[in-house]
């Protein structure tokens, strides 16, 4: 059964209520989302990553796939989309500061990508930028950044949706990520069905959320 965005928000509160915090829920989606793209590269620890963080929930579950790809011993690189006092949510927040600590991964802030020098010494771009959370025209440095992400060769997976692209409906704002790979989390978003133009190929992550949060949403 594929789900709207309102749903998923809603069975993502019950569940937070339950006591199965949201902070668990973004560890467990960009874990998930980790593993699947292990499985798809072996060698990943040779890869040059670079992670493309939102200020929201979005982003968050790219830190946390930074973290974990960063232990597979890859290459990593973050940018946040804007400085980090403007982080929009507790769990990016706690995220962040996590990664201020390790000296593994290269942070970058802001909205200047010539700070990347050489797009093309990316092997794979993490696309956490929106995610669900889209609504009305994609604005600055988030339209930059899908641009530039979808200039390079580089093997790119979207967390949850590919930016630019609305999960209810399907419908493509101007510009949007052409995703190779989109892990979603829970359950399918009913827009994402008709877009394996843009998704590519589509993995639905389950991330720990109790089947009884379900209850009275679907």
């Amino acid at each position: 059964m594929c789900i709207t965005v309102k749903q998923m928000m809603q069975i993502e509160e019950n569940g937070h209520q339950m006591g199965f915090l949201r902070k668990f829920m973004m560890e467990n989606a960009g874990a998930g989302a980790t593993k699947i793209l292990v499985e798809k590269f072996k060698d990943i620890k040779s890869k040059n990553v670079l992670v493309f963080a939102g200020l929201g929930n979005n982003g968050g579950d790219g830190l946390v796939i930074a973290r974990h790809l960063a232990g597979y011993g890859s290459s990593i690189t973050v940018f946040l989309l804007g400085e980090p006092d403007n982080i929009r949510s507790e769990e990016c927040s706690w995220n962040w500061n996590l990664l201020e600590k390790m000296e593994s991964i290269k942070l970058l802030t802001g909205g200047n990508f010539e700070l990347l020098n050489n797009l093309d010494k990316f092997d794979i771009i993490i696309d956490g930028i929106l995610g669900t959370g889209i609504s009305g025209e994609i604005r600055e440095p988030q339209a930059s950044a899908i641009t530039f992400i979808n200039k390079s060769n580089a093997f790119k997976l979207a967390v949850d949706v590919p930016s630019g692209v609305d999960p209810d409906t399907g419908n493509k704002n101007l510009p949007h990520i052409t995703a190779n790979m989109t892990v979603t989390f829970h359950r399918m978003k009913v827009g994402m069905q008709k877009r394996t133009d843009v998704c590519g190929e589509i993995f639905v992550e389950k991330i720990g959320i109790p089947p009884e949060a379900e209850i009275g949403v679907l």
